[in-house]
């Protein structure tokens, strides 16, 4: 899937005899206002890794994030991108540089997701793409914001606990922190009860789905669990 270029109208792709656009920074913190919800896609397949998203997108969870680690994910990208419904979001993880940026806007992510705030943040927010940069203190917190980013990655979540973001949303109650890394079903709640503004799940959501003989049937099931706890919270 080529790309015809993040300056024109956003970049846009085929979707299936339609066209796709990259998101920029406010229509991607809107999408997250909305559904609360991003599945994590850290596969080590690309067939495999397509399945899982399909499942995904087919019980509801139309936020997106596949992973560059996966070999060959600009392929896995596309194939979801072109088969997903007009109202999902599809984006790239792990971006690390601006080499990444260009390789997922290639493929036809719609938005960035970085596990830091390295040089690769700046230079999809000068292209007008969506991203959330990674950040642990409460000093990237604000350099993430800083640099316009629709929201921050909380990452590793689970050492900080969901009383980190309560607390650091005391100094910056406009922080929008999406914590990422060990969120799981029955602890959805305290995350968003302390002012998160969504939540990011890859393997307490995805398992071993994303990877082949995966079991697709429990994802859907997991998928269904995790919608209705956000939803709930």
């Amino acid at each position: 899937m080529a790309r015809r270029g993040a300056g024109d109208d956003g970049g846009r792709f085929d979707r299936g005899g339609g066209l796709v656009s990259t998101v920029d920074n406010a229509q991607l913190q809107e999408r997250l206002r909305r559904t609360r919800l991003v599945a994590i896609l850290r596969g080590t397949d690309v067939d495999a890794t397509v399945g899982a998203a399909r499942t995904l997108l087919a019980a509801g969870v139309l936020t997106l994030e596949i992973a560059l680690t996966l070999p060959d994910a600009e392929e896995a990208i596309a194939q979801v991108v072109h088969d997903a419904p007009a109202e999902a979001l599809i984006g790239a993880g792990t971006v690390l540089d601006e080499a990444d940026v260009e390789r997922a806007l290639a493929a036809g992510a719609q938005f960035m997701v970085t596990p830091t705030l390295s040089a690769s943040v700046a230079h999809a927010v000068s292209l007008g793409i969506g991203v959330l940069p990674g950040v642990y203190t409460p000093t990237e917190i604000q350099r993430g914001h800083d640099l316009g980013s629709a929201a921050v990655k909380l990452f590793p979540a689970s050492a900080l606990g969901s009383s980190f973001i309560r607390a650091v949303r005391d100094p910056f109650p406009q922080a929008r922190i999406i914590p990422v890394g060990g969120v799981r079903v029955d602890t959805v709640a305290e995350y968003l009860a302390a002012g998160a503004f969504g939540i990011g799940v890859g393997g307490p959501l995805v398992g071993d789905a994303a990877s082949p003989g995966g079991d697709l049937d429990a994802l859907a099931v997991r998928a269904g669990a995790f919608m209705q706890a956000v939803r709930a919270g």
